[in-house]
């Protein structure tokens, strides 16, 4: 189970489990397609934006200062300002 301070959940399976506390869900390209639509599916029906990072699993660990492969990361105490400026930011490239 989350603890309140937990600011990220990472991996596949713990997002899918605990989607209700996501603000935004941010996928590698590492991840499995059928993954993939499962996420974008329930995050959907959340409405949870996703964003589709253009790098590997080992890249998105990297940024998030992780020593291991990150296929996926849900973000839970992000601001919606915060949010609305990253999805504005990918889709301006």
């Amino acid at each position: 189970m989350q603890s309140r301070n937990e600011k990220r959940i990472l991996g596949s399976k713990q997002i899918l489990a605990t989607m209700q506390n996501s603000k935004l869900i941010v996928l590698s390209q590492s991840l499995s397609q059928n993954m993939e639509e499962e996420i974008q599916k329930s995050a959907k029906k959340e409405k949870i934006p996703t964003l589709n990072f253009e790098g590997s699993s080992v890249a998105l660990g990297r940024l998030c200062g992780l020593q291991f492969r990150v296929s996926a990361i849900s973000l839970t105490s992000l601001s919606d300002t915060s949010i609305k400026s990253l999805l504005k930011e990918t889709k301006d490239k």
